[in-house]
């Protein structure tokens, strides 16, 4: 007997916003690749995160910041997800982030991540 998993972006968006990293990890396969551009690793040499070892170290990194999250203009179907997350620091830092899922099984298999965040 077999599990069909679908992949529940309302759920996903709500860890976001919680700040629930081991929601979200739950979500991942375990070879699942997460890339991050920005402006520290930029597009020709990204970040790349290859197993829900190394994506729970980066969720857990995030969720743990004193920053809220506000997920918005989400997008999906039974191959992917997009949405955006809008991110506010206490002292006033905006960070924005947009990102694209490609779903595997109902999982995520792979993931892509742009964001930017407010000059000091």
């Amino acid at each position: 007997m077999s599990t069909i998993t679908t992949f529940d972006l309302d759920r996903f968006a709500r860890a976001a916003e919680e700040r629930d990293a081991a929601t979200q990890l739950s979500m991942y396969s375990p070879d699942a690749t997460v890339t991050v551009a920005d402006k520290i690793a930029q597009p020709s040499a990204p970040r790349v995160l290859h197993n829900r070892g190394e994506i729970k170290a980066w969720l857990e990194d995030t969720y743990g910041r004193d920053m809220t999250h506000s997920v918005q203009h989400r997008v999906s179907d039974d191959t992917g997800a997009a949405y955006t997350v809008a991110c506010h620091y206490p002292d006033g830092t905006n960070v924005l982030c947009a990102t694209v899922i490609e779903l595997d099984g109902g999982v995520i298999a792979g993931q892509t991540v742009v964001q930017v965040w407010d000059e000091k």
